[in-house]
């Protein structure tokens, strides 16, 4: 196994106050993310982007050309899991094909599962730590 490989497969094994340990001395001011699932890709793209050299200059003119993401289920793509402390327990949502899964549940945005869980009205985005 590669250098690389060990180190992505090691994020695995860290809890999120771990992960954002690893993150200003290498990468700058830390991004405002409270999903441990999404900040533990965001390191490993970050580190493989180191090695290999990341987005091409086309792609990068590509991506200038879409603007901001706006959060939904085919762009966080399928199979990535939410996660979310609340009240002293940990709230896991996945992302399915056809929107995201909470509780045994199918919801079409983040926001209908924030209100559920909180009881108000939340941004689904802000809540999962997508947003600041």
């Amino acid at each position: 196994m590669s250098d690389l490989a060990e180190r992505i497969e090691a994020l695995e094994r860290l809890d999120l106050s771990a992960l954002r340990e690893h993150w200003p001395a290498r990468f700058g001011p830390m991004p405002p993310i409270r999903s441990t699932a999404f900040f533990r890709m965001l390191l490993a793209w970050r580190l493989q982007a180191e090695a290999h050299g990341g987005h091409s200059r086309d792609t990068k003119l590509e991506l200038k050309k879409v603007g901001p993401v706006a959060t939904s289920a085919q762009q966080l793509g399928v199979g990535t899991v939410l996660e979310r402390s609340w009240k002293g327990a940990l709230v896991r949502v996945e992302v399915a094909e056809e929107g995201f899964r909470y509780g045994g549940r199918t919801y079409s945005s983040l926001s209908r599962i924030a209100q559920e869980i909180t009881g108000t009205r939340w941004s689904g985005p802000r809540f999962f730590g997508l947003r600041s």
